[in-house]
């Protein structure tokens, strides 16, 4: 983008996180924005003011914001490129899912929408981003989710993996190694009780997970 400047992207950035905490997170709070950014509470209340003003936000309550539709368009452009930026290092240039979001996060800002329509076509129209997570349509309408945490399982039960929840490097390392990604096939053998550990079975192997992040695996019942 012409005259693409470095404030530009904290805008965008600022947007994307709005619309993730909005839609698929616990909604908007100037704590939660600060953690996801990595930046000062104080700086987070000046960005949010001057987004307000500018028209990209708007106020619900007091200290709750949402997006107006021009900061709506921003942020689901962002992000739409930031999951198909995860897609493009996964699927073709076969880097490890847990590397990508950090790249993805460069990559967003430069990607024109002559490139997002090739991607698309290059990639045979994807609906989520490697981490299972939805890529929201370009008509600014909600994507569908579906799924529910594999700790809300009964045990016997098997199910499909959609997603997690949690983009932590460490976390999918841990859950890249045991095969815990989209599309693997799992059954729950038994949940221990007082939150102790889930025991599942993939492919003929039992893994122990504990219940945390039991919770951060999204799953379809089978």
């Amino acid at each position: 983008m012409s005259g693409h400047s470095h404030f530009t992207e904290s805008i965008e950035e600022y947007l994307e996180a709005v619309y993730r905490l909005e839609r698929e997170g616990p909604g908007v709070s100037t704590s939660g924005l600060a953690s996801m950014l990595g930046v000062a509470p104080a700086s987070v209340s000046g960005m949010l003011k001057k987004l307000a003003g500018d028209g990209y936000l708007e106020q619900v309550a007091r200290g709750e914001v949402r997006l107006t539709r021009k900061g709506l368009e921003i942020a689901v452009r962002v992000l739409r490129r930031h999951r198909l930026a995860e897609r493009l290092l996964t699927d073709v240039l076969g880097m490890k899912w847990e590397d990508v979001h950090e790249e993805a996060c460069m990559l967003e800002h430069a990607i024109s929408a002559r490139v997002e329509e090739r991607l698309i076509a290059l990639l045979n129209q994807p609906t989520t981003c490697p981490h299972g997570h939805p890529i929201p349509p370009a008509d600014l309408s909600d994507p569908v989710r579906v799924g529910v945490p594999l700790a809300q399982l009964e045990e016997g039960t098997s199910a499909i993996i959609c997603g997690v929840t949690d983009e932590v490097p460490e976390i999918l390392r841990y859950l890249g190694d045991l095969g815990l990604r989209p599309g693997a096939a799992v059954r729950i053998r038994e949940k221990a009780p007082l939150g102790g550990p889930v025991s599942i079975e993939r492919d003929g192997q039992a893994h122990a997970i504990s219940l945390e992040l039991a919770r951060m695996l999204i799953v379809e019942p089978a």
